[in-house]
């Protein structure tokens, strides 16, 4: 059928030509995407625990996965991985503040910290 163009417009029932180039490779649903979920405020960091620009000079690693969450969110957030580079910022008894290459300010236990052999050199 022709268009507003003069041209002739697919009906809408019409194959892709690059489907068969995909078929066997791809399941009946191309894409199966999970359901969405709307975050609130407290899964945001807030300002005041995010350092900008980001470190690039580390003091630390982590000798273990250590998980932190920001203050606003009571639960915690998710995993700093063992062997991240920190910059140690504060020592608050037997917990310290520290930032890592994403900028994450958190609190760890000083003993998941080991200072690193050439403490301030970059990553």
């Amino acid at each position: 059928m022709a268009g507003a163009t003069g041209r002739e417009e697919p009906s809408g029932n019409e194959e892709h030509p690059a489907a068969s180039h995909h078929e066997g490779i791809w399941p009946d649903e191309a894409m199966i995407r999970p359901p969405i979920e709307i975050l609130g405020d407290e899964s945001l960091a807030a300002p005041t625990e995010t350092v900008r620009p980001a470190p690039n000079r580390f003091t630390h690693e982590l000798i273990g996965d250590e998980p932190y969450g920001f203050v606003a969110a009571q639960e915690r957030t998710g995993y700093i991985p063992a062997g991240t580079r920190v910059v140690l910022m504060r020592v608050d008894g037997d917990r310290c503040w520290v930032v890592d290459g994403d900028g994450r300010q958190v609190l760890v236990p000083a003993s998941s910290l080991r200072k690193l052999p050439e403490a301030g050199t970059g990553s």
